[in-house]
């Protein structure tokens, strides 16, 4: 089956930007080409959207909802200073985040149109080319991400990189969660296979990994999202491979379940969300808490600490990730599913 492409939006530089709908088993998703970002997902008998999005490009483009669903990088979290040593070369960015570089700001691939490279039914894989020098980091680099869904209902996404010279990369996908269609997440319950997390300072840098037996930060168990301190933290995946990481359960009993390769997983929860408001796909703007965002990646400002995994990359080399959302439904839902976007 062919796949399905309409055009989305035009950019405030006059870009074209296309929507992909994919659809297998429970699951339909759309895609558009701006940040290569996860714009709408519904599972069947369900009547909401299940992520933070907009069908207004504008949103995207004003950072009204910036990052939401977007693949982010080439450096996603915050890189101190706003700067970077490679191979013997100082690399000065824009701070976007006081004295930081937060996800690589508005040069990160989060904000550049995708090409779209393969499309089909149920999959459909963008395509960036990143010249020398972009976002303030060397090398002529080629990222890819791709979608793909797993019936019933697993949302697969690999995300790819390759360069020409020393450079850094840590991609990650930025998806906002709320399974309920509420205002926000606090009926939510949030469970992260972790012993350990990343605490920040006063600047939101990382500090050395500690336990988080004891501490409020304690997430090895299910736990109300209401009752959860302020996160905006890496907690550290133990093991290596697939694995399930992390589980996501609304309070009208659908689930998303988490795995992953990758040795991070940064929990944001929303608190600064609606700062621009915007009308989410539900047709009533966002707030602070409408959405959770568990992104995995690579532990953030990696280059500052070199106990943390590398976040190098050199030519010849292939950086890869894969993330799979796994979503289920436990209680029917007493309103007609909306499965079509």
């Amino acid at each position: 089956m062919s796949a399905d492409i309409r055009r989305f939006g035009t950019t405030s530089t006059g870009d074209l930007v296309e929507a992909v709908t994919l659809r297998a088993g429970e699951l339909t998703a759309r895609l558009i080409t701006f940040g290569a970002s996860l714009q709408d997902l519904r599972l069947a008998g369900t009547p909401w959207p299940l992520i933070l999005g907009s069908d207004t490009l504008s949103a995207y483009e004003s950072g009204a909802l910036a990052w939401a669903g977007a693949v982010v990088g080439p450096v996603a979290n915050r890189l101190s200073g706003a700067q970077v040593e490679i191979a013997g070369q100082l690399w000065r960015a824009a701070p976007n985040d006081g004295a930081n570089l937060l996800h690589s700001g508005d040069a990160g691939c989060s904000q550049q149109v995708w090409e779209i490279e393969t499309a089909n039914a149920d999959s459909v894989t963008f395509r960036l080319d990143l010249p020398h020098g972009a976002a303030a980091l060397p090398g002529n680099r080629v990222l890819r991400a791709c979608y793909q869904i797993l019936a019933p209902s697993t949302l697969e996404i690999t995300l790819s990189a390759e360069t020409d010279a020393e450079t850094l990369m840590n991609l990650a996908h930025h998806p906002y969660w709320n399974l309920d269609g509420k205002p926000t997440t606090a009926a939510h319950h949030l469970k992260v296979a972790a012993e350990q997390m990343l605490p920040c300072d006063a600047q939101n840098l990382p500090r050395a990994p500690i336990s988080v037996a004891d501490t409020v930060y304690d997430l090895r168990q299910a736990r109300l999202v209401a009752d959860l301190p302020p996160l905006d933290n890496n907690y550290c995946l133990p093991g290596t491979g697939l694995r399930a990481v992390a589980e996501l359960t609304g309070s009208a009993g659908v689930s998303l379940t988490i795995e992953t390769d990758a040795p991070g997983l940064q929990v944001y929860d929303g608190q600064h969300i609606g700062a621009h408001p915007v009308l989410g796909l539900s047709g009533a703007a966002y707030g602070p808490h409408a959405g959770l965002a568990l992104e995995p990646q690579m532990w953030p400002d990696a280059p500052q600490h070199p106990d943390f995994p590398a976040i190098t990359l050199h030519p010849g080399e292939t950086w890869r990730q894969v993330t799979r959302l796994q979503l289920s439904r436990s209680i029917s839902t007493d309103k007609p599913a909306r499965t079509a976007l």
